[in-house]
């Protein structure tokens, strides 16, 4: 059997094919947690470095902006391998559950939050920029109308900047699901890890009883693709918002 054609045989396996779809569920659910939990704790990031400027609350402002800095500017990888090592685990989460062991349930419990802090802290910049865009009239209008500074920012302000942001937040998320394949690193069960075990085990799967070139090839493009289909399909996505959202600005705007 010719090598090459060995290493495609392992794609027509049904068992290899739904472990590695299984690992792009993980990937996508670990980067949609990320997203959500980073766009949450970003925008309690961003309204603090944004509005808290007087008095005590300056404090908070120094803190925010640390935590920003800090995250934003080192690496993802040094963060999960530091909350593979500091990073308490709730006793409810050391157990086995969706199909992992307790000790991979661990490891992406640690390495989810590592990617929740990365991702807060650039997803604060990104909504910063969205309230920066907001004018400073949509604050005295709310003021006329009687509204406390919490309800403008709740139904005036946030509104608009996260309207702001839909292209940019779009681009940060397809960022966060290539980075979630730095979790492979410490054995993590998503999308990259899988491709890496199966590796380890071709010269069984491929029927050769050897690992060969072709099956890097085959198993890494093979994930490359699956990563380009996802990844392009939110880039068509932002490319759609962006387009009509410059449709529906006003003449001169």
């Amino acid at each position: 059997m010719d090598t090459l054609e060995a290493s495609l045989s392992m794609l027509t396996n049904q068992a290899i094919l739904s472990y590695i779809f299984k690992g792009v569920a993980f990937t996508l659910v670990i980067a949609v947690t990320a997203v959500i939990l980073g766009l949450v704790i970003g925008s309690v990031l961003a309204l603090v470095r944004n509005y808290c400027n007087k008095g005590a609350n300056r404090i908070l402002k120094w803190i925010a902006t640390a935590y920003i800095e800090i995250f934003r500017n080192t690496p993802l990888l040094l963060w999960i391998f530091i909350c593979i090592v500091f990073c308490p685990v709730p006793e409810f989460l050391a157990h086995p559950m969706f199909g992992l062991s307790s000790v991979e349930t661990t490891l992406l419990y640690k390495a989810v939050v590592a990617l929740v802090l990365f991702t807060s802290s650039v997803i604060a910049e990104i909504v910063r920029g969205g309230l920066n865009s907001v004018a400073q009239g949509q604050f005295e209008a709310g003021h006329s109308q009687g509204f406390s500074t919490v309800q403008i920012m709740i139904y005036i302000v946030l509104p608009q900047a996260y309207r702001n942001i839909i292209p940019t937040l779009l681009s940060q998320v397809i960022t966060t699901i290539k980075d979630s394949s730095y979790l492979a690193n410490v054995a993590v069960i998503e999308l990259m890890a899988r491709i890496g075990q199966i590796m380890s085990a071709a010269g069984r799967y491929n029927g050769l009883g050897t690992t060969n070139v072709s099956d890097v090839f085959v198993l890494y493009g093979f994930a490359s693709l699956i990563y380009f289909i996802i990844n392009f399909a939110l880039s068509c996505l932002v490319r759609y918002i962006q387009k009509h959202k410059l449709k529906a600005l006003p003449a001169g705007a």
